[in-house]
């Protein structure tokens, strides 16, 4: 078989959750995070999204109604990254959570990019981040990536605001 590159502008379109509660998920997701509700799918699925787009997150309880978390042990989704296209814009979603009294779960600085770690309501990993334009992305020698975690400036961060 020949070797295959996928093409450079493909992109992760949506994600679809399986969740335990829709209602719950949409007060989580739409409620705090701030997207929009976009379409009911019957009582047991909710198409969500950012700016008017079709979906970008799906949730569903079709097979997980009243289900218990996935355990953190087995295979599965690690977290769904969630883009901001500015820091000015990752600064206003930490403050609405913190103020909320929302628990994260983490914070790093990864070079290209600033996070927030949080959980949602059936323990699906979060990650709320904007990225360091290209330009600045931290490279060794050789000029290879260097990504890494270090503790987020949160004081930074917030002097965005």
């Amino acid at each position: 078989m020949e070797i295959y590159t996928i093409p450079a502008a493909t992109r992760i379109g949506h994600v679809h959750l399986k969740v335990t509660d829709i209602q719950r998920s949409l007060d989580f997701y739409c409620g705090l995070l701030g997207f929009e509700l976009v379409l009911m799918y019957g009582k047991d699925a909710a198409f969500i999204s950012a700016g008017g787009y079709h979906h970008h997150i799906g949730l569903n309880t079709w097979q997980s109604k009243g289900g218990k978390p996935a355990p953190k042990n087995a295979p599965g989704l690690f977290h769904t990254a969630i883009l901001f296209p500015t820091r000015k814009d990752l600064a206003v979603i930490f403050k609405r959570i913190t103020e909320a009294n929302y628990p994260l779960t983490g914070a790093a600085d990864h070079g290209v990019s600033e996070a927030l770690y949080l959980d949602d309501p059936d323990e699906n990993g979060v990650e709320l981040y904007w990225d360091r334009p290209k330009v600045d992305w931290p490279l060794d020698e050789n000029g290879d990536l260097t990504m890494y975690t270090r503790q987020l400036d949160v004081k930074g961060l917030l002097g965005e605001l």
